[in-house]
């Protein structure tokens, strides 16, 4: 007998979804039934590897959508993508994000604007397209990937906090514009997570980022990903606006 999964039906795009906690969510989704359009920018053939897995794991329909997040115009296309192949759009994962770390006193203007255009710019875009068709079927439910920093600052990461501030105030403006509309629009906060981007820190700024954390371990993508995956699921309808943080109590 097959079992209904609670997202069977339900269409997503998740940016940045090549690898870490896009990937990761990717995947939840998919468990869940959803058909998924795997979001990247530099890594097409990381997408199309995930693209047949979910195929293949979770018998869902999967597609890779590429675009410059950086670029406005690109950004919106994506979500059109995503209509055009699965036919609709239901879910958004807002994940894609770099870094350009350095003291601020230090930080090139060129590495302030690439982070705020692909962590926070690229983010609005997505959102303003996904809604236009989201208010017109009446439901929609939209996640944004913030993070601690952007709750508690973090030295050499003006630009990446200021960003990941700036999706937490996009995320709450979102939600009480849309929400009579059953939309929603909630934020995740990781903290240290195992991903590419925490693998490259040295032994000892990886000793003292353990050590500030009260569970004692760095998170991994999958948590994160169950975190938003949750925040998608029909039990979570009455929550919005809300930021989820996924720190191991980092910022409690």
């Amino acid at each position: 007998m097959t079992v209904a999964r609670p997202l069977d039906g339900r269409r997503a795009l998740v940016t940045g979804a090549s690898s870490g906690i896009g990937e990761a969510t990717a995947i939840a989704l998919a468990r869940a039934g959803a058909a998924v359009a795997v979001g990247y920018s530099a890594h097409r053939d990381r997408a199309d590897t995930l693209v047949d897995a979910l195929r293949a794991d979770h018998s869902v329909k999967a597609v890779a959508v590429g675009a410059d997040l950086s670029d406005a115009a690109a950004a919106g296309a994506m979500v059109d993508q995503t209509i055009a192949a699965l036919g609709g759009i239901d879910i958004v994962v807002n994940n894609a994000g770099i870094t350009r770390d350095n003291l601020a006193v230090r930080l090139g203007d060129e590495d302030w604007d690439a982070v705020i255009a692909v962590d926070l710019t690229a983010a609005f875009h997505v959102c303003r397209a996904a809604l236009r068709p989201m208010l017109r079927q009446r439901f929609g439910r939209i996640v944004n990937v913030s993070s601690v920093s952007g709750v508690i600052g973090n030295p050499g990461q003006a630009n990446y906090s200021a960003a990941k501030a700036g999706l937490i105030g996009l995320t709450k403006s979102l939600a009480r514009e849309v929400g009579s509309r059953d939309i929603t629009v909630n934020a995740v906060a990781p903290g240290f997570i195992e991903t590419e981007m925490t693998r490259s820190l040295s032994g000892a700024v990886r000793a003292a980022a353990v050590a500030a954390i009260p569970k004692g371990r760095l998170g991994t993508a999958a948590e994160v990903a169950s975190a938003i995956a949750f925040l998608v699921l029909p039990e979570s309808a009455y929550i919005t606006g809300h930021v989820l943080h996924v720190d191991g109590g980092l910022a409690a």
